[in-house]
């Protein structure tokens, strides 16, 4: 087969993939059904999407402008091409939680190439289809993951709270220095704006949760701020309208080490978006996203924001619902978001720039504190040992480390409560027979010195050698039948063990005889040697009842030679 003959399959499957991940009619047709709806919803999640993708731009060290620019584009984009009807996507907090390293490291401008090296491997996933993986990714983990990133929300805006500037980029010592520093020169200005605004959110969220009054807070502190001439930090200046598109400064030396924070950044932004889809899904009827689509969207999303100087995004939960909550039908209320945040920066940048930072410190704080479901923390924790270990692993990693190792350490926990779940589930007993009268068939069996056994549950690496332990110590015995139709699961760790087993069992004149194996497990006893101890397949059957005459016809020919040798019964 030539090079040609080869590369032509797979440019037929690069453009199926790619017909795929593009927007469809059915897509627009959505659009028509109920625009009114969309367009009311879109403005709606605008109002809530302004002081926190301002707060967001902030945080991440890129600026206001940064963020408000991300959720106009990203927003528009992950629209267009993303895999849901009703998601919402633009700068988050957990981003940010990412960023700031990145930005202390690199500076701003390396977000920007972290930006586009994410949105590459983004739609390289999509391409892999790699969309479906999420759904192993345990709910004890995501819970963990989301109370983790919660706490460092906060912890970031201690400073802004407090009316405090620090430069460490490591949150917990930012956190204390920044009070430290306040104590010593306490001013209860900022924490007064900070804990209004956030109240007011959390107030309302109890009493009115349909209403956007994290905007008008925002809008009170700020006149308040300004009627009464009191001196704390602003937002500043921020640009009118967006960008000129320019590609970022990349430094070639730095490419390497940009390489690790560029896939945290795309592992978040899949992990967060196909996350909240799901929950969009749940929240609406009949909707069902599609999860690769949904990677491209953020890849192709993440791949242009960058050029006009936005930062890394991902869908975004909160707005999402809020979304669904206002009636949104299809992507068009994403579309209006965007288009409704445009307006706002031509026509309001300047007022947008005499926004206290201690307000939106307010608004993330209280944010953070809407994060945390405490109905479903405490069903977690309470549930089981394994489920309360992984949830708060995964969440002091988070906090401590950063997010990716919080994932890896949470599934690793996870993965090893269930299989020491899996092997508490693994049982080795005797059988009975498939006859009438047990008993006599037992006590028959046992006169000839042939035992049954039935396993039950998963064969694998975490249970094989407990598992099968006892069957190597037994004795006066002449035939082993090992009943297979009830292996879940066979890999290799545990047809090696058995593989041992038989051969110390045979190394002791005791024959191993099989029945029942299943088909997809035969492949694995062969590699591993099974049947080469047991002297080939002829001591495989496909029903107990074969296998125990079999035993019997060996188990008498066996006494027949024993009382023949030299020295046996007849010798005697």
């Amino acid at each position: 087969m030539t090079l040609t003959d080869r590369a032509e399959p797979l440019a037929r499957l690069a453009i199926e993939r790619t017909r795929a991940l593009m927007p469809s009619r059915a897509d627009f047709k959505t659009m028509r059904r109920q625009p009114r709806r969309d367009i009311v919803a879109g403005i709606t999640v605008a109002v809530v999407a302004l002081p926190l993708a301002l707060a967001f731009g902030l945080s991440s060290g890129r600026g206001a402008e940064a963020g408000i620019v991300t959720a106009i584009i990203a927003g528009l984009l992950a629209a267009l091409f993303g895999g849901s009807n009703l998601q919402i996507s633009g700068p988050t907090g957990a981003m940010t939680v990412v960023l700031v390293p990145i930005v202390a490291r690199f500076g701003p401008d390396g977000i920007l190439v972290v930006g586009l090296m994410a949105g590459m491997i983004l739609v390289g996933l999509a391409y892999a289809r790699a969309g479906r993986y999420i759904r192993y990714v345990p709910l004890p983990v995501v819970e963990g993951f989301t109370v983790g990133i919660a706490i460092i929300i906060a912890l970031q805006q201690v400073p802004a709270a407090l009316g405090v500037h620090v430069t460490d980029d490591k949150v917990l010592a930012a956190t204390i220095s920044a009070v430290a520093a306040w104590a010593a020169a306490p001013d209860l200005r900022p924490v007064a704006v900070a804990a209004a605004v956030a109240a007011a959110m959390l107030i309302s969220a109890r009493l009115k949760p349909g209403l956007p009054v994290s905007l008008v807070a925002v809008i009170v502190a700020s006149v308040a701020v300004l009627a009464s001439g009191l001196d704390v930090a602003t937002i500043g200046a921020i640009p009118a309208g967006l960008p000129m598109p320019s590609l970022p400064p990349i430094n070639a030396g730095h490419l390497p080490d940009l390489v690790v924070p560029a896939f945290a950044v795309a592992a978040l932004a899949a992990l967060e978006s196909l996350l909240c889809a799901t929950v969009a899904d749940g929240m609406s009827v009949g909707e069902q996203h599609d999860p690769d689509r949904e990677l491209f969207g953020q890849g192709v999303a993440n791949l242009v924001v960058p050029l006009f100087g936005g930062i890394p995004a991902t869908a975004a939960i909160a707005r999402t619902a809020v979304n669904v909550r206002s009636g949104a039908h299809s992507r068009l209320a994403a579309i209006t978001q965007s288009g409704a945040l445009l307006v706002v920066v031509a026509v309001a940048a300047q007022l947008v720039g005499f926004i206290p930072l201690a307000a939106l410190a307010g608004v993330l704080i209280a944010t953070a504190i809407q994060m945390v479901e405490v109905s479903s923390l405490r069903a977690l924790l309470g549930s089981t040992r394994g489920d309360a270990a992984a949830l708060l692993i995964t969440a002091g990693a988070t906090i401590l480390l950063d997010l990716v190792s919080a994932v890896i350490l949470g599934l690793i926990v996870a993965g090893a409560f269930a299989l020491q779940q899996m092997a508490r589930s693994a049982r080795l007993d005797e059988i009975e027979l498939d006859h009438a009268d047990h008993t006599v068939e037992e006590q028959e069996l046992f006169e000839e010195r042939i035992v049954a056994y039935r396993l039950d549950g998963p064969l694998f690496f975490g249970v094989a050698h407990s598992f099968l332990l006892e069957l190597t110590e037994l004795s006066e015995v002449r035939v082993v039948v090992l009943r297979m139709s009830r292996i879940a699961t066979l890999d290799a760790s545990g047809a090696s063990v058995l593989a041992d087993t038989i051969r110390k069992l045979e190394a002791k004149g005791i024959t191993v005889i099989l029945s029942g194996v299943r088909p997809e497990h035969v492949s694995v006893l062969q590699r591993l040697g099974v049947f080469a101890e047991m002297g080939g397949d002829r001591h495989v059957f496909d029903h107990t009842p074969e296998a125990i005459a079999h035993a019997r016809t060996h188990a008498r020919r066996s006494e027949a030679a024993a009382a023949q040798a030299p020295g046996g019964p007849a010798a005697a």
